[in-house]
C-alpha cells in the first residue's frame, strides 16, 4: 500500500463473479460462477472482464440437451472460472466450473460437476427413484448443490454474502434441479439461484450480475421445459475515496460511489474480453 494517500500504489479490495451456468432440459441446475474477493495493491492498466452467463438447455424432439457453461471474469491477474452448465436427461453429467453443475436425471442419473479450487462448490448427482426422478441442484459459492430426489429436483448451494459496497449482498447462488412427471422442482439457491420446474414449464434464470445459475427445466412430455440462463458475473472494486478516479476502456459498464473511505466501482457489463480500467 502507499504510504501517501495521493501516490499509487493503492489498496484495492475487489469481489470478481464469474458468470453462472445455464439449466439443463429434463435435468440440473447451472453451477454458480467462481467467487474471488481478496485484497491487491492496485496501481496502472489492469485486465477487466465481466462474464456472460451459459445459455439454458433448448428442447429438441426427444433429445434432452444440458446447458452451457458460463463465461469467466477477470480482475488484473484473478480469474474467476464460470459456473458449469446443468446436466441434461441424454447428456447427464453436470459440467465442471467455478461450481460445478448439478447431474441430470432419467434412465442414467448424471454425476454432478466438480468445483475450482477456493471459488465454489460442487453439483448435486441426479437421482432415479419411486415415484419419480430429480436432477441435482447446480453448486453455489457457500455450499454443494443438494441431490435430486425420488419427488423432485435437488436445491441449488447457496451463495455467499458481501458488504464491498456498503450492505451486506449475497450471491451466486446455485440453480434448481428439476422433476420429472410429478413432485417439485429445487429452489433457487440464496444469491439469485433460478428454481427448478416441473411438467414442460422452463426453469427459471439466475439473477443477472450474481453469477448464479439457472433454473433446469422440468418434463411431462416430449420436448420438456427449456433450462433457465446463468446470470451475469460482475466486477466490485474499492480504492480510497481520495485517489484519482479510474479510468475505464469504451467497453465497460458501470457506476461508482462513495461509501466511507472507498470510493466503489461497480462493473456489470464488458464488450469484450480485452477491457481495462486503468487506476493513476
Amino acid at each position: 500500500m502507499s504510504s501517501a494517500i495521493g501516490a499509487p500504489p493503492f489498496e484495492c479490495q475487489y469481489l470478481v463473479i464469474a458468470g453462472g451456468g445455464g439449466g439443463g432440459n429434463q435435468g440440473a441446475g447451472g453451477g454458480a460462477g467462481g467467487y474471488l474477493t481478496s485484497t491487491l495493491n492496485a496501481s496502472g492498466v489492469l485486465r477487466l472482464t465481466v462474464g456472460a452467463g451459459g445459455a439454458g438447455a433448448v428442447p429438441s424432439g426427444e433429445t434432452f440437451g444440458p446447458g452451457s457453461a458460463g463465461s469467466n471474469s477477470v480482475f488484473d491477474l484473478n480469474t474467476s472460472i464460470g459456473g458449469g452448465f446443468g446436466g441434461g436427461a441424454e447428456d447427464s453429467a453436470g459440467g465442471d466450473g467455478g461450481s460445478g453443475g448439478g447431474g441430470g436425471m432419467f434412465a442414467n442419473p448424471g454425476t454432478p460437476g466438480s468445483a475450482t479450487a477456493g471459488q465454489g462448490n460442487a453439483g448435486g448427482q441426479g437421482i432415479t427413484s419411486a415415484p419419480g426422478y430429480g436432477g441435482g441442484g447446480g453448486g453455489g459459492a457457500g455450499s454443494a448443490g443438494a441431490n435430486g430426489r425420488g419427488d423432485g429436483g435437488g436445491n441449488g448451494g447457496n451463495g455467499l454474502a458481501s458488504s464491498i459496497t456498503g450492505s451486506s449482498v449475497t450471491r451466486a447462488g446455485g440453480g434448481g434441479g428439476a422433476a420429472r412427471n410429478s413432485g417439485t422442482g429445487g429452489s433457487g439457491g440464496s444469491g439469485g439461484g433460478g428454481a427448478g420446474t416441473i411438467t414442460n414449464t422452463a426453469g427459471v434464470a439466475g439473477t443477472v450480475n450474481t453469477g448464479s445459475g439457472g433454473g433446469a427445466g422440468g418434463y411431462s412430455s416430449d420436448p420438456g421445459g427449456a433450462g433457465g440462463a446463468g446470470g451475469s458475473g460482475v466486477v466490485i472494486f474499492s480504492l480510497p475515496a481520495q485517489a484519482p478516479l479510474a479510468t475505464f476502456s469504451g467497453g465497460v459498464t458501470q457506476t461508482s460511489a462513495v461509501v466511507g473511505a472507498n470510493r466503489v466501482y461497480t462493473v456489470t457489463a464488458t464488450s469484450t474480453d480485452s477491457e481495462t480500467v486503468t487506476i493513476p
